[in-house]
């Protein structure tokens, strides 16, 4: 038998937080396969378990100017079908698992399960995504890659719960996502890669205004590289074969993935690379003609 809460408000959930050791469940898509017993008996919890995933405090979407707030018990569903939210944030969640588990999955819980191979977090990363915690007694915000501090750990303290996610909406002339697995639904990523740039029009050439690259799956955490993308910002689209080897060697320096059932180091790095090259030379080099 496992105890379980059902808070009728936030405010209830955070007291009972405060006051019992719990384990946290909106959709339970990544807690429930943790925590499945193979011989089909009802999974054992060592904490009581907290449903939050109802909660409609959790749940809001709103878009004022080009700030973006997400309830963190949003569905991955609810954001993709929601007006609001732009195609390259929709992108890496149309297509992480299956639509029915995209119905309850979300995007809370992606982010706290803190997996390498989280599929919100190289796109949440490269858009500098803020987090709101709460507990009882205060809130906090935080930058998600100081929250996530290796894999499948956070800074999530056991009397708090994650209630939204903030991002300031970049302009965007160019994007892409790759996501890397044994098949196109279903599977846990070998890799990912984020990428957007904005580009300005100046004279007969335009200007890397804003770029944002991330990856996941090839080290502890999602890398970004501050370095590679400061070379590339205020250069033109032109000139980005002549810095498409020193932001490779950037990005190089940084991967560090592992060999493991689903693949090898060896075929991460490789392919991780091979995407970045993409993404420079065709990505980013198409909208010096466009």
């Amino acid at each position: 038998m496992v105890k379980t809460y059902r808070p009728l408000t936030l405010r209830e959930a955070l007291e009972i937080r405060n006051q019992t050791r719990t384990v946290l469940l909106a959709g339970g898509s990544d807690l429930m396969v943790r925590q499945r017993v193979w011989s089909g008996a009802v999974p054992e919890f060592s904490d009581p378990v907290l449903l939050i995933g109802h909660l409609k405090e959790l749940q809001g979407i709103s878009l004022t100017g080009n700030l973006l707030q997400i309830g963190a018990a949003c569905t991955l569903a609810q954001i993709i079908n929601d007006p609001g939210v732009p195609a390259y944030l929709k992108l890496p969640l149309s297509q992480m698992a299956s639509p029915a588990i995209r119905n309850f999955a979300s995007i809370g819980g992606n982010i706290c399960n803190s997996s390498p191979a989280g599929d919100t977090l190289p796109l949440l990363y490269a858009l500098d995504a803020w987090l709101t915690i709460q507990s009882k007694e205060a809130a906090r915000s935080v930058a998600i890659a100081d929250f996530i501090t290796g894999p499948g750990q956070n800074s999530l303290q056991s009397d708090e719960i994650l209630s939204q996610i903030t991002v300031t909406l970049p302009g965007c002339s160019r994007y892409s996502y790759r996501k890397v697995g044994a098949r196109q639904a279903m599977c846990i990523s070998k890799l990912s890669f984020f990428g957007l740039a904005d580009t300005l029009a100046d004279e007969n050439d335009r200007l890397i205004h804003d770029i944002r690259i991330a990856f996941g799956a090839v080290a502890p955490t999602v890398i970004r590289s501050p370095e590679a993308e400061a070379l590339l910002k205020g250069s033109r689209c032109s000139q980005v074969s002549q810095l498409r080897e020193n932001v490779l060697a950037s990005y190089a320096r940084l991967l560090s993935p592992l060999d493991d059932l689903r693949s090898t180091k060896k075929y991460r790095r490789t392919v991780a690379l091979s995407l970045l090259d993409n993404f420079l030379t065709k990505d980013l080099q198409r909208s010096c003609i466009e």
